[in-house]
């Protein structure tokens, strides 16, 4: 909107605000792009030194070497000891979130979308030291988690941290802590389109042009930032697979829908396993290092499920793992994970059911070509729709959960196996689960979670349709707050929120003495009531008019039988 098509709003004849009707698209988008895309680059390097500490960490902690490569838990020759070097880990994360902030607890994010709903985006600065550092420890010392989630969370940090220097508005600063969180993701796998949807599906919880802008931005940069201080290769090689037949797709739309009850199954059982430390008559600080009994001991008896274990899903893509292993990952992984995830450590999710998913697809895969050797289904195939599809179940990102297994092997005939399979997940999850392995945390807490995104009313309607008419224009000498017939309800609420008034004169635009109607709360609050009254009534007239199709077609066909008859 020009200058001159401002709205002013004057308390007095000597001060005279102008409050306009926000633009989709302005320059505070823009120089909000220059710093997101600043922030990604610092997010690039704080991701490789997270990955180099980590590296760091676990060459200490199992080799007793300094060294940043990489070099994987699962090699180490500690014998029993082994089971005492998680359990000093999580130690040492539960004085960490003790003294430092209890908020480093738990996979990132859904504390990052807690932020969102409840806080204004603010996130306490000192997370962004803490996060990375306890998450390395954990991981370092054979935590069965993966970098992203920790990453993601620091990555949110320092985008709310820089918006809370700027001083910009709540918007805005959810906006920077988004595009912080998934620059995070895309500079950890090399994914940008996964991360912008994963910002739609889990973060910004709206789609529009000046949330997009800036996250799409940032998460192309944090993937150039990937292939600068990482590599240019697809995280997850794996042998390129054929295109499926439609008889293939039948098989890969009933094992997605199989994994999406075991998606179920394991969200549900973090949480059971969370209850039962809640209820441990000992303080939360000594939790992490009981829940890592378990990660030591599965891991004594299971070395590969220590650690982030990104070469295990690497291993399962490839389709050639013995039964015996893929069973391990399948079952001992999910134990120690849970177990860990449950205690309150920090770490990520998305790694790990990462793993678990891709072993409960190769082995569902397995079990069909022995019952049905006959079928022609592709087994790195089944891996790769079985860990995107637990993705798409247990944390309801379909699109996400969809490209990310894309972007991360590049495998253009998987598209539409996965396409398939991780929708008939997500589908199957929504029957099983009230919320997903992200939003339960939060919704425990009382917060409610969007899951729907619908345009603004508010925004739709203008102060015209709603307001009440002057039979004749009136004339006054001046007005000090009003609006014009053309502009959005919308910003009526703000002008009336700002200055505590119920009502607003409505003026010609051509003659701001010229009343031409009157507004108040309670209009707007009966066109926002009558406006989804207007949408449930014409979403059941599609339902009965499809009831009625369906009955025309039902009785053509009995008039067929009985006319054959």
């Amino acid at each position: 909107m020009s200058k001159d098509e401002s709205i002013p709003v004057a308390p007095s004849l000597v001060d005279d605000i102008h409050i306009t009707e926000e633009r989709v698209v302005s320059k505070r988008v823009f120089f909000l792009s220059i710093q997101v895309v600043l922030n990604a680059i610092i997010i690039g390097f704080v991701a490789k030194a997270l990955v180099a500490l980590i590296n760091l960490i676990t060459n200490i902690s199992f080799y007793g070497q300094f060294s940043f490569a990489e070099h994987g838990p699962a090699a180490n020759q500690l014998g029993i000891w082994v089971i005492a070097v998680p359990v000093i880990g999580g130690l040492l994360v539960g004085i960490i979130a003790r003294t430092g902030s209890a908020a480093i607890r738990g996979h990132g994010i859904p504390e990052a979308m807690e932020q969102v709903l409840t806080n204004e985006s603010r996130i306490k600065p000192i997370i962004t030291i803490l996060k990375p550092l306890s998450a390395a420890i954990s991981i370092g010392t054979g935590g069965p988690f993966g970098a992203e989630g920790p990453i993601i969370a620091t990555g949110g940090a320092f985008g709310s941290f820089a918006g809370q220097i700027m001083h910009i508005t709540p918007s805005e600063r959810k906006i920077m802590l988004t595009a912080g969180a998934t620059a995070g993701m895309a500079a950890i796998f090399g994914t940008p389109i996964a991360a912008v949807l994963l910002a739609i599906e889990l973060l910004l919880f709206e789609f529009s042009p000046r949330s997009i802008i800036p996250v799409a931005l940032a998460c192309a940069t944090g993937a150039a930032m990937h292939y600068l201080l990482f590599d240019t290769v697809p995280v997850f090689a794996m042998p390129v697979i054929p295109s499926p037949t439609y008889q293939d797709m039948l098989w890969y739309l009933l094992l997605g829908a199989v994994i999406g009850v075991i998606a179920a199954v394991v969200s549900k059982s973090v949480y059971f396993i969370e209850d039962l430390f809640e209820k441990l008559p000992i303080h939360w600080m000594w939790w992490p290092a009981i829940g890592a009994v378990a990660v030591g001991v599965t891991g004594y008896f299971a070395p590969y499920t220590l650690g982030v274990g990104y070469t295990n899903i690497t291993d399962l893509l490839s389709g050639s793992l013995p039964l015996q292993l893929v069973l391990g990952l399948c079952f001992l992984k999910f134990i120690s994970w849970s177990v860990s995830l449950g205690s309150g450590t920090s770490g990520g999710t998305l790694a790990p059911l990462l793993t678990i998913g891709g072993a409960t697809g190769l082995a569902l895969g397995m079990l069909v070509l022995r019952i049905f050797p006959e079928s022609s289904i592709n087994l790195p195939t089944c891996a790769l729709i079985g860990m995107a599809a637990m993705f798409a179940g247990a944390a309801r990102a379909l699109l996400t959960s969809i490209v990310f297994a894309f972007e991360c092997t590049m495998q253009p005939h998987g598209l539409l196996p996965l396409l398939g399979a991780c929708t008939a997940s997500y589908f199957v999850s929504f029957f099983m689960m009230k919320s997903s392995i992200m939003t339960e945390k939060i919704q425990r807490r009382g917060v409610h979670t969007p899951d729907k995104y619908e345009p603004d009313v508010l925004q739709n309607l203008s102060v015209e349709m709603v307001m009440e008419k002057q039979e004749k224009g009136r004339l006054t000498d001046f007005q000090t707050i009003y609006v014009y017939p053309e502009s959005r309800l919308g910003l009526a609420i703000d002008i009336m929120g700002r200055y505590n008034i119920n009502s607003l004169p409505v003026v010609n635009k051509e003659n701001k003495q010229e009343v031409l109607g009157m507004l108040d709360a309670q209009m707007i609050l009966n066109a926002y009531r009558q406006n989804r009254r207007d949408n449930d009534a014409y979403q059941r007239a599609i339902s009965i008019k499809r009831r009625g199709f369906k009955l025309i077609l039902q009785g053509r066909q009995i008039l067929k039988s009985k006319g054959k008859n």
